[in-house]
């Protein structure tokens, strides 16, 4: 039966790759895209917590875990997304299949570990429609309508060393390389005017940034412990190389009549630069060994500073971003023989986010609700590989001020498989 599910994971992961959308969201129209989340299937059900570390899961986000992993990890994750897209007037659904991360993390002995992968970083995928009345110069109006379409984000490729220092005190590092290509096409048309005109920018964009973490988890009152956590994610510098095309097309036809390449050198734009401001994250925790854990973490992150000189936005601000989240976990009796369901770890969190983005002069906050199971794949007691399933029901942003207000149901399917490594022969 467990085979039976783990081939199924894998063919839904298969499909999911070839599937995948990114996103659909309007609000992937700003920046680099929408952020996407970085972080295991088990984090994520906790609210988005990256302070917990245990021997036998990847931690994606908290490179500083990697030094109390003992088995090696597996892991890759999966989602699918039914989103609400709701205006003052209209509401639309959508539907996302995505592939979020594929991750090793191994132990090389001495308190060290080192974990790699891949995942997405930001997703590009809107599509919007603004009508508008222009005023002709002979007294009567024409309707204009503009439409703005964008694909494609940025992948990330890590890699994450830990070191535990001490049974209580270990830290890490991460040097993420990120990559990818980023189109926005504007087309324009006037009612009674036989051509359309367009606007096709792509920008190629990479470059690097660090995750440094520092975890403290002294043993209370000899079962108890603390769980204490910092974690700066450094200014991430990517360079960018753009394109720009701008010509006309026949409204009859579609195709495309005069297409110009910009000379954007001659305007300093050929070549620029963006920076993703420094992130700090704190955090801090109680739980039980094997039995259970609460915590809480805010991240905060000025974006004031953050601006995209190629693709510049009228109606957009930026201002400090946070995010509080709270979750943790609870198993009844990992050790349990006669219980399946005493083995299975229960998981739950909520998260309250303030973007940092400002549209229209309104602050576009995110509120997620999380909850899910880890199920492990073993017939008996003591098995560490596990199928974590996950839910999430959020809402982001609002109706006002001609904005859109996307409501969302995600479900999250990560597998976790264990493996030894690097173990010297007993027996020959």
């Amino acid at each position: 039966m467990i085979k039976k599910i783990v081939i199924a994971i894998v063919c839904f992961a298969a499909i999911g790759a070839n599937a995948q959308d990114g996103t659909v969201s309007p609000y992937s129209y700003f920046g680099i895209g929408d952020l996407r989340a970085a972080t295991t299937i088990d984090n994520q059900m906790m609210g988005g917590l990256g302070m917990y570390a245990d021997s036998i899961h990847v931690n994606l986000q908290n490179p500083a875990a990697y030094g109390k992993l003992r088995l090696t990890a597996y892991s890759a994750g999966i989602s699918y997304q039914q989103l609400s897209l709701a205006s003052a007037s209209v509401t639309e659904s959508n539907r996302i299949v995505n592939l979020d991360y594929v991750a090793l993390g191994f132990n090389l002995g001495k308190g060290m570990g080192v974990g790699f992968g891949i995942m997405p970083y930001t997703s590009v995928g809107y599509n919007i429609v603004s009508e508008s009345i222009a005023n002709n110069t002979d007294g009567t109006t024409s309707a204009v309508s503009n439409q703005y379409s964008g694909t494609g984000g940025l992948n990330k490729v890590y890699l994450s060393l830990g070191y535990e220092i001490t049974k209580d005190l270990s830290l890490g590092v991460t040097a993420n390389f990120n990559f990818g290509t980023i189109d926005a096409l504007r087309t324009q048309i006037i009612e009674d005017v036989q051509f359309g005109t367009l606007d096709n920018r792509t920008s190629r964009i990479n470059g690097m940034d660090f995750n440094y973490a520092l975890n403290y988890t002294p043993t209370l009152k000899d079962k108890f412990k603390l769980y204490s956590s910092v974690r700066i994610n450094t200014q991430a510098n990517l360079s960018t190389r753009n394109t720009q095309e701008i010509g006309s097309f026949s409204r009859a036809s579609g195709a495309n009549i005069e297409i110009i390449d910009v000379n954007l050198e001659a305007n300093g734009l050929k070549e620029t630069g963006l920076k993703i401001p420094t992130r700090t994250t704190l955090g801090l925790g109680l739980g039980e060994d094997k039995k259970w854990f609460l915590g809480a973490e805010y991240s905060f992150q000025d974006l004031s500073s953050f601006s995209n000189d190629f693709i510049n936005v009228d109606n957009l601000s930026y201002q400090e971003a946070n995010t509080i989240a709270v979750g943790g976990f609870f198993i009844p009796d990992y050790t349990s023989f006669e219980s399946y369901l005493k083995r299975v770890t229960y998981r739950a969190g909520v998260r309250m986010e303030n973007t940092g983005m400002v549209v229209n002069n309104t602050e576009i906050n995110n509120f997620g609700i999380t909850f899910g199971v880890g199920l492990p794949l073993a017939s008996g007691a003591g098995g560490f590989s596990n199928i974590n399933l996950g839910f999430e029901i959020g809402k982001r942003g609002t109706t006002e001020m001609m904005l859109i207000e996307e409501n969302y149901f995600k479900i999250n399917i990560g597998l976790s498989l264990n493996d030894r490594w690097f173990l010297k022969r007993k027996i020959n």
